[in-house]
């Protein structure tokens, strides 16, 4: 089971209903955190998000709106008699700021944290599946995230069928690549075709980028930062943000099956302008709320 929550849609400050940027991806009751903006414990809470199963914390970068819930959230886990340990990820440069964030709370924390520095590639491997990173363009180093599934070998039904294949036959041709059924030679690629994992690409904060493009090429979703409508571009240039059309076009590009618009400016009281301006471009576009939910 993969089920993405997306905990918090406003940019920079937040609203009455949009709390600050962060994501949790459940894999198999496996948690993945990315961002952790004030308030991420309570919105897992309140979005039945089980902090005690968070494996590891990606962190985009370093700016407050997207890392001042870590050491509350790291302080209630230590409260609730966590052992195992927590990884967190963050820009290569900044672990000294990382530790200087959590404060007086590290002395508290009982459990190990282990903080690993974030460069472009695979960064953190799962069962079943894994997390790369590659980088954004923003006004501090940046970095967007990729969560890939392994991809899974299935066996063609009515072949298997017509073959005989049964029982211990299955382990041994997974293992060997090939069986013989009398005199016949049956080889793994014959009867079997592969699964593509699902592809999930996270990009927050950034001006529209090749990187991202490439990241992104043919996920099954891909979540976006929208901070502004077309009528503030110039905003967007100047603060290294990405506009509805932007990003619109950047889910085109990538050949993304789907695009989920996060990052909200608290200008805008209601989507209905960004989701107008993405839908132009991309249609299968939505604008999240707090508590959005994709299952994949």
């Amino acid at each position: 089971m993969l089920k993405v929550t997306i905990l918090g849609t406003a940019g920079s400050t937040p609203t009455k209903l949009r709390n600050l940027p962060a994501m949790a991806l459940d894999y198999d009751g496996s948690v993945l955190l990315f961002d952790c903006g004030e308030g991420t414990q309570r919105q897992c809470m309140y979005y039945s998000v089980n902090i005690s199963r968070i494996k590891a914390i990606f962190l985009s970068h370093i700016h407050g709106d997207h890392t001042i819930g870590l050491a509350g959230l790291l302080r209630t886990l230590a409260l609730n008699k966590r052992t195992e340990p927590v990884y967190i990820y963050i820009p290569q440069g900044f672990e000294k700021h990382l530790i200087a964030l959590i404060g007086f709370d590290m002395a508290l924390i009982p459990y190990k944290l282990i903080i690993k520095p974030i460069k472009s590639g695979t960064i953190y491997k799962g069962k079943n599946f894994q997390v790369s990173a590659f980088k954004l363009t923003h006004t501090v180093p940046t970095y967007g995230f990729v969560f890939k599934e392994d991809d899974k070998i299935r066996f063609l039904k009515p072949k298997i069928k017509a073959l005989g294949i049964k029982g211990s036959m299955f382990k041994e041709l997974l293992k060997n690549k090939h069986i013989k059924i009398g005199k016949k030679t049956i080889r793994l690629s014959e009867v079997t075709f592969k699964e593509e994992g699902k592809k999930i690409a996270y990009a927050t904060d950034t001006r529209p980028s090749a990187s991202t493009v490439a990241a992104a090429s043919g996920a099954d979703v891909l979540i976006h930062e929208s901070t502004y409508a077309e009528a503030e571009k110039k905003l967007a240039r100047e603060r290294h943000h990405s506009t509805a059309t932007e990003s619109a076009t950047i889910a085109k590009k990538s050949r993304a099956k789907r695009l989920v618009l996060v990052h909200l400016s608290a200008r805008y009281r209601t989507p209905e302008q960004i989701l107008k301006e993405a839908r132009a471009v991309f249609h299968n576009t939505d604008v999240a709320k707090d508590g959005f939910v994709i299952n994949l």
